[in-house]
């Protein structure tokens, strides 16, 4: 592994120049993206810096790395983020089990002690983690940190000095640069306040529920075997259960699948007795469940 030199200015080869062809390409991939995130994820690449996306769980906002890597035709790398998360399980961690199987493979060798450890650390033996593949890529590369509000603030703050310059060190090899700095998707369901510098850091976007036109619009792109007409009842009953005070709103991933089971059992609306029970592809929460059953033939009115 080189240690390579950073090269200024933002990334190259983004095949769409106004916020028009954002959204034209990606519906082309099945992604129906609005102005608003359609100019935030032109000016993030333009301008080469991180795009955070804010919303609800199941409004799409993983789903936009993965269309965009697909969009910009590379590698989608993907940090899952969760409680207690630390700097080593995002950038990188030395193969110990290997490291000691070498070391007494040499044990009995003429190999100098000082030449010994440096190949004991050296990059055969680095575990590369996202962060550090994103950076040590040679092609530019989509790096999704998803859910960041699921870390903790002190790997928050980690993050931020690494997204700042998209450099690594590491002290046995030394400094590694980013060729062709990743371009970068963050994502949050707020399950906690993110903090100003990361958001300072970033071009921010909101996502909202779709309105119910978009929406069976987008079930119809996503799903092309489910009707129209059913397409608009499932949505239209999704967007009553979210007027509820439920734990978690369904989102238009769970759209999607509710319409998709539906069609596979020939039903053609939601009022059918398969919406009944099939209804476990929007409400995942017992909780939620109880308090929709009692309302469910409302709900499911057309």
């Amino acid at each position: 592994m080189s240690i390579e030199q950073h090269q200024g200015g933002g990334p190259s080869g983004i095949p769409f120049d106004t916020v028009d062809e954002v959204q034209e390409v990606l519906r082309g991939r099945n992604y129906l993206a609005g102005r608003g995130l359609a100019t935030a994820i032109l000016l993030s690449l333009k301008m080469g810096r991180p795009l955070l996306l804010e919303g609800e769980a199941g409004v799409g906002k993983t789903e936009i790395a993965k269309t965009l890597a697909g969009v910009l035709d590379t590698e989608l790398i993907r940090l899952q983020c969760y409680e207690g998360i630390d700097a080593s399980q995002a950038l990188y961690e030395w193969d110990y089990g290997r490291q000691l199987l070498f070391a007494r493979a040499l044990q009995d060798g003429e190999v100098d002690a000082a030449d010994r450890v440096r190949q004991l650390y050296g990059p055969d033996f680095l575990l590369a983690r996202p962060l550090l593949q994103a950076i040590r890529a040679e092609k530019r590369v989509v790096l999704l940190i998803d859910e960041i509000d699921r870390a903790d603030d002190e790997f928050e703050a980690f993050l931020l000095e690494v997204l700042s310059d998209f450099t690594v060190t590491v002290p046995e090899l030394g400094t590694i640069r980013a060729v062709s700095p990743p371009a970068v998707i963050l994502t949050s369901n707020r399950t906690r306040e993110l903090h100003d510098a990361l958001k300072r850091r970033c071009m921010y976007q909101w996502i909202e529920f779709p309105e119910l036109e978009r929406e069976a619009e987008i079930v119809r792109l996503r799903a092309p075997n489910v009707s129209e007409p059913l397409a608009r009842s499932v949505v239209t009953a999704i967007s009553r259960l979210r007027e509820l005070d439920l734990i978690k709103r369904p989102g238009s991933a769970e759209a999607i699948d509710w319409a998709n089971a539906l069609a596979l059992l020939g039903a053609e609306a939601v009022t059918s007795e398969e919406g009944r029970l099939t209804l476990g592809w929007a409400i995942k929460n017992q909780d939620d469940m109880r308090l929709v059953e009692p309302r469910l033939h409302e709900l499911l009115s057309e």
